[in-house]
């Protein structure tokens, strides 16, 4: 029986959840990560699951195509996608659930791509499983498909690996791969959320118009209200496990019923509203965010002059062919900026701008190929390891991945007191006692210092990687994406732990993000980044309310609103000039 004959026919609803539990093995027993969701979807139409990290929408997206399967989970209720059961579908029922009748778009394409193998193989190897078809014709579909999602010059491209593409690329290269059997529905897990605004924009746009083209069902799940305000017709916000509110999308983000979904759009940073009290830059804002008062942004960003860049350059040796060296690159091309003490500066700028290059050379973990790097008057840019080691401790760096930045194998505390005892210190009760401070200062159990990173949320260990910035005592952070993974109520707590830190103990922040309603709210000052330049920079409220490039003009029209009816606008009018 080939894969065709298994399809059931076309049913309504598309999807029908009911009371669907799923429980984890933990230890001798098992925690409820799903407790009794149930929802509908018919074809066509879009749902938005939304919640922190942690709230169970990813595992009742992956329910949907029964991947709890080998995993250990005891799976109850009832979830049917075009009539089969997901709970219950075994053998070639199951396999055509999975690719045939639905499709999954995972977070991380880096993860779910085979690093090895060309991406037209990978598609044409997912039509061959479900359909009875030549490797020729297998290919010529993954060709298809590739062109459909807005990959450029198909055939060609179909021939190169993963890496060779770029994030928002590795992302249209999954949709197509989801696309490849022509589903009926299709589930998205945080499809953008590592993406900056631009491409988001664009691969919202995309799913939307995939949507309305082949009828399918669309499943969209992500922390990040903004997204789905524009996407779905309907939205399930979930916590601890639980449906507390699910509605149509304008009456869930207009009127929210319940107290947590307020909760959670009160912590959606807003591209339109000056700084927050709280966050780093922010103390210029009174409670209602106006800016005004005596401690202005004039008063935050008068200190003396800490660092300062002059016509900074950093290039990258490239290869033409195996052996032919090719020009250089210039990845940060001539940037001039400066921080003063006591102050934010943010970065913005799309992926591949330079933004994260340029951080790195501002605390001389790069070295740069030009220009000059002051730091305190002294000129630092040249300085060899033995010259900047005592300078190390003032000039530190939160990493944006805490997960790899710190050492799987090494307890948190044992991380945090490696920058004690490279500036010399030596007593081991002193650094266990300065540990526990910075551990409780950044809102740990200083009782934890010997747990591992593995028994940390995502928030907690970027807190690690703030303790242990704040170890050597700085007077400078750079801030790389330090919040670009987080749910919203987790963002906003790392973002008032950092004002906290930079008020009490007069931190200079450069703030690093593409999330450019995040760097509105902590900065004082803006700098926007493009192809390795600055093309704009000043006080952050004129940035944003008066942008003077047209770079930056866009950037902030691609920002996602909270208003359905707006952001429906906003797309409308992007597609149009797109077709134009």
């Amino acid at each position: 029986m080939s894969a065709e004959s298994l399809t059931p026919p076309l049913v309504s609803p598309l999807v029908d959840v009911r009371d669907l539990v799923v429980d984890f093995p933990v230890g001798d027993g098992h925690v409820r990560a799903v407790d009794g969701v149930g929802f509908t979807l018919e074809a066509g139409q879009a749902l938005g699951i939304v919640g922190e990290s942690g709230s169970g929408k990813s595992t009742v997206a992956y329910g949907l195509l029964g991947l709890h399967r080998g995993t250990g989970a005891r799976v109850g209720g009832s979830v049917r996608v075009a009539g089969v059961d997901a709970v219950t579908a075994e053998g070639d029922e199951l396999r055509q659930l999975r690719g045939g009748l639905a499709a999954m778009v995972f977070q991380d394409p880096l993860s779910a791509l085979d690093p090895y193998y060309a991406v037209g193989d990978q598609i044409a190897e997912v039509v061959r499983v479900h359909r009875a078809v030549s490797r020729r014709a297998a290919r010529a579909r993954a060709v298809e498909v590739l062109g459909r999602v807005g990959i450029p010059d198909p055939a060609r491209r179909s021939r190169s690996r993963p890496h060779e593409f770029s994030g928002g690329m590795r992302q249209r290269v999954l949709i197509a791969m989801a696309l490849a059997c022509e589903p009926r529905l299709l589930v998205a897990d945080e499809p953008t959320t590592a993406l900056d605004v631009t491409v988001q924009a664009q691969i919202l746009d995309l799913l939307h118009e995939l949507r309305a083209e082949t009828g399918a069902g669309l499943v969209l799940v992500t922390h990040d209200l903004g997204v789905v305000a524009g996407s779905v017709d309907r939205v399930l916000v979930m916590k601890d496990g639980r449906a507390v509110e699910h509605g149509p999308v304008t009456e869930v983000l207009g009127a929210p019923r319940e107290p947590y979904t307020r909760a959670l759009l009160s912590a959606v940073p807003r591209v339109d509203a000056p700084g927050v009290p709280g966050a780093p830059g922010a103390a210029h804002t009174g409670p209602a965010g106006p800016a005004g008062g005596a401690d202005g942004a004039a008063g935050r960003t008068g200190g003396d002059v800490l660092l300062e860049a002059t016509d900074l350059r950093r290039e990258f040796a490239t290869r033409g062919g195996l052996t032919r060296r090719a020009a250089p690159v210039a990845a940060v091309d001539g940037v001039s900026l400066t921080v003063r003490a006591g102050e934010t500066l943010g970065i913005v700028g799309e992926s591949g701008s330079g933004k994260t290059t340029l951080g790195r050379m501002l605390v001389r973990l790069l070295e740069p190929t030009g220009g000059r790097l002051h730091y305190r008057g002294r000129d630092i840019g040249a300085l060899g390891e033995k010259e900047l080691r005592p300078l190390r401790r003032e000039l530190q760096m939160v990493f944006q991945d805490p997960a790899s930045s710190l050492n799987p194998r090494r307890s948190i505390g044992e991380s945090i007191a490696d920058p004690l005892r490279i500036a010399g210190e030596s007593d081991e009760r002193r650094i266990r006692a300065r540990v526990g401070e910075l551990l409780e200062r950044v809102g740990l159990d200083a009782d934890w210092y010997h747990r591992y990173p593995h028994e940390f949320s995502g928030g907690q260990r970027q807190r690690v990687g703030i303790a242990r910035a704040l170890a050597p005592q700085p007077r400078l952070i750079v801030c790389d994406e330090p919040v670009s993974a987080l749910d919203v109520t987790t963002q906003a707590q790392v973002v008032a732990l950092l004002g906290e830190l930079q008020r009490d103990l007069g931190l200079a922040l450069v703030f690093i993000a593409h999330d450019l309603a995040v760097v509105r709210q902590v900065s004082d000052r803006v700098a926007v980044m493009r192809a390795g330049r600055i093309v704009e920079q000043g006080d952050a409220d004129a940035v944003y309310d008066s942008p003077q490039h047209a770079y930056t003009k866009g950037l902030l029209a691609a920002v996602p609103v909270l208003d359905p009816v707006e952001a429906t606008a906003r797309r409308t009018a992007r597609l149009a000039s797109a077709g134009a």
